[in-house]
């Protein structure tokens, strides 16, 4: 996968979990928890591509 798509995968991964931490389940809002935190480490994994290029 590319830059971009990594880093468009994170974006919708944090903004999903994000959305699951505000339900009033608490199995939902953990899933959220790590969902965003998957987000977020997607995102880094897209500027590092950036950075070093795709062919890593």
């Amino acid at each position: 996968m590319g830059e971009l798509t990594d880093k468009i995968k994170g974006n919708v991964n944090e903004a999903m979990g994000k959305i699951k931490q505000h339900s009033e389940d608490a199995e939902t809002r953990d899933k959220g928890e790590v969902q965003e935190a998957k987000g977020k480490a997607e995102q880094l994994k897209g500027k590092v591509k950036g950075l070093l290029g795709d062919d890593i």
